[in-house]
């Protein structure tokens, strides 16, 4: 089977259009959500993102809205070679630093990527929740880390990473260590290095599904892998995050008639 046919016959199975079709509203609508004021707690809380502009609609009213519980006992497993399917390529990269008010949020420069099913996409950035977005069965993870991607037809592709309590982790230090304490600043280290192939756990499996932005404008059809197996951080660690971020997490939201698929 060709490497294309491949594809659509897969993004058929999640309920995705093809790739190359439907996904560039994704990357241009976030950046008119900074011009409204939005957060995770009273008026401008999530269960009210619908309400606070015309371009965030789909956080109310759309049926593919990320976070989702994954809920091991609906989850169709179809494809039985992880590494086959999902494939990353991340090299260290000058650490960038933001802290826009909403997370801490590291940047990539070019040349990082991961390929799912064949098709390519670039590592723009990742940052971190607390607590986790995506539940497993219920399960709330301490933390959730998702590294954003794009391909060059502007096609979009998160891959989220639990992290729960645990060993000390020396990358996410170099982070903390560096992080501006200050809302709005933005932060570039030329001599101090980060690789994003440092947080990804050891074991491939991974969840996989056509979602949604998790933050305002919620913009819809974006392919999804969230990986099964947590990284771990120590409570410290977790607790340095919890207090510049007390709660930056949106509520999961209903599967209503999506598949997800466990590549193992």
């Amino acid at each position: 089977m060709s490497s294309t046919l491949y594809r659509r016959q897969l993004l058929k199975l999640l309920g995705m259009s093809v790739l190359g079709t439907s996904f560039s509203s994704c990357v241009t609508s976030p950046a008119r959500a900074k011009t409204v004021n939005w957060g995770y707690i009273g008026k401008v809380g999530p269960e009210h993102w619908g309400e606070l502009s015309p371009d965030f609609a789909l956080c109310q009213i759309g049926r593919k809205q990320t976070p989702i519980d994954l809920q091991i006992a609906d989850v169709k497993d179809v494809h039985s070679s992880s590494q086959d399917l999902l494939v990353t390529n991340y090299q260290p990269t000058a650490l960038h630093l933001i802290n826009n008010g909403k997370t801490v949020q590291v940047n990539y420069q070019p040349g990082s990527y991961l390929k799912y099913a064949h098709q390519k996409f670039e590592l723009l950035q990742f940052h971190f929740h607390h607590f986790s977005e995506h539940r497993v069965d219920g399960k709330l993870y301490d933390m959730e880390l998702h590294l954003v991607h794009r391909s060059k037809s502007g096609d979009l592709a998160v891959m989220g990473i639990f992290l729960q309590a645990g060993a000390f982790n020396p990358t996410l230090q170099i982070i903390w260590d560096a992080t501006p304490q200050n809302q709005g600043t933005d932060k570039r280290i030329e001599d101090i290095n980060i690789d994003a192939s440092q947080f990804l756990p050891a074991q491939h499996r991974f969840f996989t599904y056509s979602g949604s932005l998790t933050t305002p404008p919620c913009s819809e059809n974006v392919l999804w892998c969230v990986m099964a197996t947590p990284i771990e951080a120590s409570p410290a660690q977790i607790a340095k995050f919890s207090q510049m971020f007390p709660q930056n997490a949106r509520p999961v939201q209903p599967l209503n008639d999506r598949l997800v698929i466990e590549a193992i």
